[in-house]
Order: structure tokens, then sequence, then C-alpha cells
């Protein structure tokens, strides 16, 4: 019998379970598939602890991206067989042995990409290319800040954004994690445990700031990233690993300069299948000529799930975190 992790009431890592799991035959259009490399994410932790409200309810297999070979390709399904080595972002079912998956929402994953690369990738890599492609084009000559360098879209933003001639600003919370993102592609990283980062900012850019703030983090650090942007600077939260950001007056933005704030999400910018296709083979462009790297620093078994959650949330893990079923 297939296994697959089970969430069944929202709370701690405890609630994580390893159970028996039936992922059953493909229909129409779908393929069945023996995950290899199971990604891990923040927003994982937002399904667990009920944060995010899963879709279908409880109970629920969480995870969102994954790699692995197809088994069993259904009816209509033309262009996949088994063998083919292939990865996806979705909304959940990823924490699993065996799934059964839409295949138009499935890209192959090419020669000189790994499978663990490609599952530390989907989410994180797809992440960072939207929001410094589409989001905010990045350009050259651009001055960016990015919160939460040394975590998975971190290391890859980092990369990137070099790439892409930007000037590229990041902030950390230790010493090991400062060093990490600056062997990343980041010019400047700011330990915000012991510097005000802020003031950091703007003493980097001599008092130009940034055209841009990715921020991830949340409540922590605003309203402070509004204070590193230009006059019509843009404010990009993407995420909120310390919580949410209060409610505020958007008079805010005029305020501090007639800003642009935006949530975005990646499914928004994947939605069809030309947007996936087009932003994997960016992605995978990037990451087959060594320019982006994908980092995985920590391998779970799939069993111990409650474990990898753990350190995810005590902030012990560094760039992608891979679970092996």
């Amino acid at each position: 019998m297939s296994k697959a992790i089970r969430i069944h009431a929202n709370g701690g890592p405890d609630v994580l379970k390893y159970e028996d799991a039936d992922p059953g035959r493909p229909g129409p259009g779908q393929v069945l598939l023996r995950h290899t490399a199971v990604g891990l994410n923040f927003i994982d932790v937002y399904y667990r602890t009920g944060l995010y409200p899963p879709p279908n309810g409880l109970p629920l297999t969480p995870g969102g991206e994954a790699a692995g070979v197809v088994e069993e390709a259904g009816e209509d399904v033309d262009w996949l067989k088994p063998g083919d080595r292939v990865a996806y972002v979705s909304q959940l079912g990823a924490y699993a042995e065996h799934r059964v998956i839409d295949a138009d929402r499935l890209v192959r994953i090419p020669d000189g990409v790994s499978d663990e690369q490609a599952a530390a990738s989907m989410l994180k890599g797809l992440t960072a290319e939207y929001l410094l492609r589409r989001t905010y084009a990045v350009k050259p000559g651009d001055t960016i800040l990015f919160h939460a360098a040394a975590g998975g879209v971190g290391l890859f933003a980092g990369q990137w954004a070099r790439h892409l001639g930007a000037t590229v600003i990041g902030t950390a919370g230790s010493p090991d994690k400062v060093e990490l993102a600056r062997q990343h592609g980041y010019d400047h990283v700011i330990n915000y445990r012991d510097t005000d980062f802020v003031t950091a900012v703007k003493e980097i850019t001599g008092g130009g700031l940034c055209e841009v703030v990715y921020d991830s983090v949340g409540k922590d650090t605003f309203p402070g990233s509004l204070d590193c942007l230009k006059r019509r600077g843009m404010f990009v939260s993407f995420g909120q690993s310390s919580g949410q950001i209060p409610p505020f007056n958007m008079g805010i933005l005029a305020q501090k300069g007639s800003l642009y704030a935006t949530r975005p999400s990646l499914f928004a910018y994947i939605a069809t299948r030309e947007e996936l296709e087009a932003a994997a083979a960016a992605l995978f462009d990037v990451m087959s000529r060594g320019i982006v790297k994908a980092v995985v620093n920590q391998r779970y078994p799939l069993a111990e799930a409650a474990r990898a959650h753990e350190d995810l949330e005590a902030r012990r893990t560094t760039g992608a975190t891979v679970l092996i079923p």
C-alpha cells in the first residue's frame, strides 16, 4: 500500500500522520506519479495550522510541489508516457509516495536538472520568476531589497536578480544566513537581529533607496519595508512568515511617496498552460546554464515530515528542503 502524510485536525507538527493511502487510477487527462522528491515550503505550515483553509476541508494531504516519474497515463494523455520525469506545483497533495494528478499541470524535467532540484524549484523558483520578471520587472541599474534572503525563494532571487543586473540587498537573521545569502548573489546582506534594516538600506544606497521591496515576512517588516522605497516604488508582499500585516490606511502609501503595493500569488501567474510552460522554461533555462542553482540543504524521509516542519518553523533550515518518499 502506498503511504502519504495526512492531516485530520489543524495544529502543530504532531498532526502530520504517516498513513496508508490509495492514490487510485488515473482518469482521462490524468497520470499516476511515483514521487521521487517532495518540496517543503512555509505555505505547508499555513495549511497545517489552519491559517489557510484547505479548499476541500479535512482530512488533507499537504504539499504543493514535487518531482516524480510517470507510472501510468490516463486516456487522452498522449504527450507523456511511463518513465517520463516530470515536476509540478499545485495547491495540495504532494506529501505522498504516489499521486494521481492532471497532466496539464505537469512540466517535463530537462536533462541537467535532477529530481531533487526540480522538486525544490517549482514553487520557490517559479515564485522568484514571477516576482523578478513580471510583478516588478527587474532591470539593470535597479536596487532591490529582498527579505529572508537565505530562505528558499530568497536564494533563487538573489542569483537571478544579480543576473538581471540589479544591486541586490537582502536581510537575514544570523551570521551563517548572512554569509549564505552573500554566496548566492546578494551584494549587501543586513542581519536584522542586530541592525535596523531601514537605516542600513539608507546607508547602503546613500539615501537613494530601492525601486522594489520583496517581503515574505509580513508583520515584523511592516511598515519598515515602505521606508526603504523610492518615490513611486513598489512594495511586494508575497508571504507572512512572522504573521499577517495588520490592516492599514491606504493613505500611508501616498504619504510615503505615492507607493504601489501588491499581494501576488504564484497561481495567478501560472493559471494557464501557456503561462506555466513559459515560466518553467525560463526557470529551467537559468538552472540548466548554472546561472541559478537550486540549493537543497536539508533532506528528510517523508515519514519524518513533522520533524521537517519543526525545523522549518524554528528557522533551522536554509535554502530548500525536500522530503524523500
